[in-house]
């Protein structure tokens, strides 16, 4: 699992840094007047070796309909690379600490060494604007016909805010028949409040949870 996902996080990185890229070279045109330089599938996949294992990689390719030379060279993927010096440590700085534009290098720092480039605040942007569409999808995503017997839930604080109030993470993970767990919502809460916890829970009834879970557990969390 961990792997497919950092398969899935170089994946879109690298996919951000090709808007960049073209928009930089949109004035080129060619003969008839097309813009030169197109996207033009992928290169061939290869295999680089992480702190995980092996990740299988892909970095889109441009053509230059004139001729002249013009190649998108990925700054988080450049051909010569093999092989990464922590790629466990910057999943959870991406993932956890929201992507900010300020902490971004760091976290490319710790992928690819001390003198890795990193993405743009606009690339950056738009992997933040994607990784959110997905959070909604899947927060909104159907329970009608699930059935959990445990709950265990935590609020998760992260430093991730210049004010004082540091931002906590309401967490449910549930418990089928089956034994099989899953997480059923991940959402920002005020502290761990009643309120926020209440508001979590009809959430779950919105989405056509039925059944309320046999067990539930939490580590001091009064409010739920």
């Amino acid at each position: 699992m961990l792997r497919a996902r950092a398969r899935r996080l170089i994946a879109e990185a690298v996919e951000a840094e090709l808007p960049e890229f073209l928009a930089g070279v949109q004035e080129h045109k060619d003969s008839r007047g097309r813009r030169a330089v197109v996207r033009n599938g992928y290169l061939p996949e290869r295999e680089i070796q992480t702190g995980i294992g092996s990740v299988s990689v892909k970095v889109p390719k441009v053509r230059d309909r004139t001729g002249s030379g013009i190649q998108f060279r990925s700054q988080l993927l450049p051909p010569y690379l093999r092989r990464t010096k922590s790629l466990e440590e910057p999943i959870p700085w991406l993932y956890l600490k929201g992507v900010s534009t300020g902490d971004f290098h760091e976290a490319l720092t710790a992928l690819l060494g001390s003198k890795a480039k990193g993405l743009s605040a606009g690339a950056v942007s738009r992997l933040k604007a994607q990784w959110a569409e997905e959070h909604e999808r899947w927060s909104q995503r159907s329970l009608q016909t699930k059935r959990y017997v445990y709950f265990w839930v935590d609020g998760v604080y992260f430093n991730i805010r210049a004010d004082e109030a540091r931002q906590c993470i309401l967490v449910i993970l549930g418990v089928d028949e089956q034994g099989h767990k899953e997480f059923l919502a991940i959402e920002d809460g005020y502290h761990e409040s009643e309120q926020s916890w209440l508001e979590l829970l009809t959430g779950l009834k919105a989405r056509g949870l039925q059944h309320a879970p046999q067990l539930a557990v939490g580590d001091g969390a009064l409010g739920f």
